[in-house]
């Protein structure tokens, strides 16, 4: 398996490594298509943003020309990348100077079933709720178990994603994806100022509406805000847009806005 560690070929990381022991860093999950990462720039907004709120010294040229150089490598498949604090003795307190950690490791994009983009997917109802915390909202940061407990929750390949409230039970996202709901022809999203992931698809689907005059708001949700909708999705920037047709005992058609998204988000995604 293709993996580096600061820029050279590694299978190992030091114990003393704050990642591991803390969880103190963020990744992102890239797509590489025909050697280069679609949505690059926006990915590198993300990490950026996601740095200077956790105060890691991160030089983002050298992140760039590293995960361009990768993803040549690789030509398809995902690029995964870990970045962490480095490494500290024993306490949360960071060190006074630390040197952060990069990690890429190459895998197979994974290969779901077609249906699910071109019929849609059914959302488990899932009971694990999301902390609010406003200091790490959006980020994409190491500290995934609330996901891990979620995901755990359910077996049934009947169901593709589950469905994600925060403790005041707000909707908020999937377990690996963004939800979007459509109504009277608005695009709807959760807001993600408390908890929840501001996925990169989802920003990039917003830039496309804005261009293409689709109506769209940010605003607190509710299942029945949910149940509501005229359409429902799921986005994410490995798979792009999945429909979902199914939620407890509500079903949904493909609409025509999910369809125009997906169309936008295989765009974005294969060129």
């Amino acid at each position: 398996m293709l993996s580096w560690v600061d820029g050279q070929p590694a299978s190992q990381l030091p114990l003393t490594d704050r990642g591991l022991a803390y969880g103190d860093g963020l990744f992102e999950t890239l797509r590489v298509s025909g050697g280069r990462i679609p949505l690059l720039t926006l990915h590198l907004r993300r990490l950026a943003a996601g740095a200077q709120r956790l105060a890691i010294g991160l030089d983002l040229a050298q992140v760039e020309e590293e995960l361009r150089t990768f993803a040549a490598l690789l030509g398809q498949g995902v690029a995964k990348l870990i970045v962490t604090r480095g490494d500290g003795l024993r306490g949360y307190a960071s060190p006074a100077e630390s040197r952060p950690r990069r990690i890429l490791q190459a895998s197979a994009l994974p290969q779901w079933p077609s249906q699910h983009a071109e019929q849609g997917v059914r959302l488990f109802a899932c009971q694990t709720r999301l902390a609010e915390q406003p200091l790490l909202a959006g980020l994409k940061h190491l500290n995934r178990l609330e996901q891990v407990m979620a995901r755990a929750e359910w077996q049934d390949p009947a169901f593709a994603e589950g469905l994600l409230c925060d403790t005041s039970g707000r909707i908020i996202e999937g377990v690996f994806s963004n939800l979007l709901l459509v109504s009277d022809g608005v695009l709807l999203l959760p807001d993600l100022q408390r908890c929840g992931v501001a996925g990169v698809m989802r920003a990039a689907l917003l830039q496309a509406a804005d261009e293409q005059g689709i109506a769209w708001r940010i605003d607190d949700l509710s299942v029945e805000d949910l149940l509501r909708a005229d359409e429902v999705l799921l986005c994410n920037s490995l798979y792009g847009v999945w429909p979902v047709q199914g939620y407890l005992q509500r079903d949904w058609p493909v609409g025509p806005l999910t369809r125009k998204l997906q169309a936008i988000a295989h765009t974005l995604l294969e060129g």
